[in-house]
């Protein structure tokens, strides 16, 4: 169960960095503007399903591992717990504790404009190279 929670939050992450490269390359007309807004939806989109899955993810590891979310104290929640999986337990508690996602993802999101503009960057070197070592 755990692999492929890991597999699935590294296809999600995989996804929000290659999408803005994929689009640049797509783009023959008007590349600033329709590159900024399809990577802007498409980001946004994609960075709200990373986050809605990493919390989702935690609060499917606590099942697994026996962890009783309604319990009215330490004996009830951590009673079907395996003494091994405390430990994971107790960090994927705190993990889900404190912001909820929507927050982490607007976050994100925030966080990640600075990709998007060094990824346009990136393109435009390479194409002034391309053509200097081309004439």
């Amino acid at each position: 169960m755990e692999i492929f929670i890991k597999i699935t939050t590294f296809l999600l992450f995989s996804f929000i960095v290659i999408f803005p490269i994929l689009i640049l390359k797509r783009l023959k007309k008007n590349i600033l503007l329709n590159y900024t807004l399809i990577s802007l939806l498409i980001l946004a989109i994609l960075i709200i399903i990373f986050t809605w899955w990493n919390n989702q993810s935690d609060l499917i590891l606590l099942n697994y591992f026996g962890y009783n979310i309604n319990g009215m104290n330490h004996n009830e929640i951590y009673e079907n717990v395996a003494s091994m999986n405390l430990e994971k337990v107790k960090h994927l508690e705190t993990s889900i504790m404190g912001i909820g996602w929507p927050l982490k993802a607007v976050l994100g999101f925030v966080t990640f404009i600075p990709y998007l503009i060094f990824v346009y960057i990136g393109k435009m070197v390479l194409n002034r190279m391309k053509n200097k070592s081309i004439a």
